[in-house]
Formats: C-alpha cells, sequence, structure tokens
C-alpha cells in the first residue's frame, strides 16, 4: 500500500516517491518550511523533522536559567556530593602514608637547601664527637713529650759529627753555629734549626685529619701531626708549620684542634 505525503496528505507514488526524516514526500512537496524552495537530498537540513533549506536553517540560542528555589536546592546537592567523595577518598587514602606531589622547581629548591642544612649539622655532630668531651686531656701528654723526642731527634742527627764526646756535641750545636762543613749537614741542621725557632713562641695546634695540599702555598700532614707557630688568618684557614716535616704554608683550621 503507498503511503500517504507528510506535507499535502495525498498518496505518493513509488516513481514521485522521496523518504525523508522518517516520513514520505511528493518531490514538489519536499521543500523550504521557510521559503517554499524546493529541496532534494543533498542540500537539505532536517529540524524537528521538517526540511529547512540553508538560508532558513534554525539558529539554536542559549537561554539563561533562573536560580529558581528547584535549581538552588540542585547545585547544594551536588556539592554536598562532591563533599561526601572527598571524605571518602581522603579516608581511603589517609593509611596509605603519602600523596604523590608533583616535583616541581620549588620543591626542588626547597629539597635541596634541607639536604645542605641536614649536610652541615651531620658533619658539626661528626666534629664535635671526634674532638671528644675534653681534648685538653688527651693532649697533655703529647705536650710533654714532645720536648723530649725533639731534643733526641736534634741529639740523633748531631751524634755522627763527633763520635768522641756526645755530651759536649750537643751543648756546643745548641749554643753556636757550626763552622763550614760538608754539604752533607747542611739540609739537617737547617731543618732542626726551622723546627725549633718557632717553639719558643706562637700557638700549637693537632692534626686531627688527613690534609693534602691542594695549592702551593699549603701544607699537607697527617693525623696526629703536631702544627707550631700558627697565626689566625680567618674563620677557615690557618698558617703554620708542620713540625714533623718542617713545611709552612696555609692550612684548614676545621682540620686541627688546639693542644
Amino acid at each position: 500500500m503507498n503511503p500517504n505525503c507528510a506535507r499535502c496528505g495525498k498518496i505518493v507514488y513509488p516513481t514521485e516517491k522521496v523518504n525523508c526524516l522518517d516520513k514520505f514526500w511528493h518531490k514538489s512537496c519536499f521543500h523550504c518550511e521557510t521559503c517554499k524552495m524546493t529541496l532534494n537530498m543533498k542540500n537539505y537540513k532536517g529540524y524537528e523533522k521538517k526540511p529547512y533549506c540553508n538560508a532558513h536553517y534554525p539558529k539554536q540560542s542559549f537561554t539563561m536559567v533562573a536560580d529558581t528555589p528547584e535549581n538552588l536546592r540542585l547545585k547544594q546537592q551536588s556539592e554536598l556530593q562532591s563533599q561526601i567523595r572527598y571524605k571518602e577518598e581522603f579516608e581511603k587514602n589517609k593509611g596509605k602514608g603519602f600523596s604523590v606531589v608533583a616535583d616541581t622547581p620549588e620543591l626542588q629548591r626547597i629539597k635541596k637547601t634541607q639536604d645542605q642544612i641536614s649536610n652541615i649539622k651531620y658533619h658539626e655532630e661528626f666534629e664535635r664527637s671526634r674532638m671528644g668531651p675534653s681534648p685538653s686531656e688527651g693532649s697533655e701528654p703529647e705536650r710533654r713529650s714532645s720536648p723530649e723526642s725533639g731534643a733526641y731527634r736534634r741529639a740523633e742527627q748531631q751524634q755522627p759529627q763527633h763520635h768522641g764526646q756526645p755530651g759536649a756535641t750537643v751543648y756546643q750545636q745548641q749554643q753556636q753555629p757550626p763552622p763550614s762543613q760538608s754539604y752533607g749537614y747542611k739540609e739537617p741542621t737547617a731543618a732542626s734549626s726551622q723546627r725549633n725557632a718557632p717553639a719558643g713562641g706562637g700557638k700549637r695546634f693537632r692534626a686531627v685529619y688527613d690534609y693534602n695540599a691542594a695549592d702551593e702555598d699549603e701544607v699537607s700532614f697527617q693525623d696526629g701531626d703536631t702544627i707550631i707557630n700558627v697565626q689566625q688568618i680567618d674563620d677557615g684557614w690557618m698558617y703554620g708549620t708542620v713540625e714533623r716535616t718542617g713545611d709552612t704554608g696555609m692550612l684548614p683550621a676545621n682540620y686541627v684542634e688546639a693542644i
């Protein structure tokens, strides 16, 4: 059975039938609702199951919604649901330890500062524990033994020169410089005089760490070496002579302690 036309209501035969927008139309009846221009399957636009041309196609416009009591109630209900979900997520993640935080440049800077502060505190505690509660008690035996060991070394260096009278030889070397000697004995005499000269004045320090000189004006020393004739340059550096080697130069203040 042939259907009826959606516009004129007459029977639509197969030769003139147009099936569009869930309806059947005559070819002449399938035109724009506004300008009556005949349309086909390529240039029509449907709106609410009615054909329109491109120029008269209805444009959708959005309208403002008034804050009615019903809308306000729905808004408040949505906010309550969001808070309930947030609390559920918070309680769920509460026992997991920590949440993931983005690694921003500001957080990286704060982390680096905290690491530096922690490193400084660690070194302070390490220095305090290394120095011990009473450094003066441990330095007393060294202070008493260092002059004796120095005199013993000087006596050993001067004994090969005169084997007959060792006691007189030591006294003569302390009172006046020796006359012209062979070149082999000049270096020990200079080293011994270099060690003896600052012993009368200046501060004495003891090395608590090994240190290797990084520049030409610095000195190297080992743990336990005695530094004599020490002068304070600033908070971090000193100037003195290593008694064991006779080298004079700059040394770091945090590597030694007073005796």
